[in-house]
């Protein structure tokens, strides 16, 4: 079955972010008074073979601490779309 996921990686809190902090920076200057503070991330759309839901988010896990997070500094969450 074809199995359509959506990974969401960002960074932990605590960790200083400074694209994040670059974006506030920058929306401020265009007008946008109201932000307080940007978290940055990365959003990854998969699309993955698998027998069944269960065994493709062990994959899809496998694949975020193998790959698409550095799981020292980044969170990530899994969503099956």
């Amino acid at each position: 079955m074809l199995i359509q996921a959506r990974v969401t990686v960002t960074l932990k809190n605590g960790v200083l972010d400074p694209q994040g902090k670059a974006i506030s920076g920058s929306l401020a200057a265009l007008g946008f008074a109201g932000v307080n503070a940007v978290r940055q991330g990365k959003v990854f759309d998969i699309a993955l073979e698998a027998l069944d839901r269960r065994t493709a988010e062990a994959d899809l896990n496998a694949m975020c601490e193998k790959l698409l997070a550095n799981t020292v500094i980044e969170d990530y969450a899994v969503e099956i779309v």
